[in-house]
């Protein structure tokens, strides 16, 4: 299983509290039978609704494309509990967010996909959204194990639960990889069970 103990890259910022799965990703796009495609849908009704040339949504706005980190505001993630939602994100390419708080269950799916999600302080996650939309070429430099992100002039610290951050840090975060490389004890656990025979 891959440890994941950072993520550099340029971001992209997305202003606002309370952004819900539903905007993340509408209900329409979560009848297939994989996350296949989803990334073409991520904020697909916020984004046709901001059409004008200076009210584009940040997803679609040119220098922002390629972005790898995402930094929003509070209780991102809230409303139902589609996994989804954090799917598309990271299919569309963000590989960690950064942000005031997030919802706990979007906060646990995004977990396992490997992609962290990091607070910091209301201050400072203003002050870097000023700073990549003042310089959105500046790359960013997100460590798990310092609990940093800098970038040109600018440090600030991210925190993770203990035991999420050492998740990310050792690899064990992807469960499914794990049962998978040891499914000969899986399979051994599965025939001393009793209502397991049979099947």
């Amino acid at each position: 299983m891959p440890a994941i103990t950072g993520v550099q890259g340029r971001a992209l910022p997305l202003r606002g509290d309370d952004i819900d799965t539903d905007r993340i990703m509408p209900a329409r796009f979560l009848v297939g039978v994989s996350f296949d495609g989803l990334e073409k849908h991520v904020f697909e009704d916020d984004r046709k609704a901001a059409v004008r040339p200076h009210n584009r949504h940040p997803f679609d706005v040119a220098h922002y494309q390629g972005a790898r980190i995402l930094v929003v505001n509070s209780n991102f993630g809230c409303g139902s509990s589609r996994e989804h939602a954090p799917q598309g994100l990271h299919r569309w390419g963000i590989d960690a967010v950064i942000g005031e708080s997030f919802a706990e269950i979007f906060f646990g799916n995004s977990v396992m996909i490997g992609m962290p999600c990091v607070t910091a302080s209301s201050a400072d996650v203003r002050a870097l959204m000023d700073l990549i939309e003042k310089r959105p070429t500046a790359q960013l430099t997100l460590d798990l194990v310092a609990g940093t992100c800098e970038t040109e002039g600018f440090r600030c610290q991210v925190s993770l639960p203990p035991n999420v951050r050492d998740a990310f840090t050792s690899g064990a975060w992807d469960t499914t990889g794990m049962l998978l490389d040891h499914y000969e004890q899986v399979d051994a656990a599965s025939a001393r069970l009793p209502y397991v025979a049979g099947f």
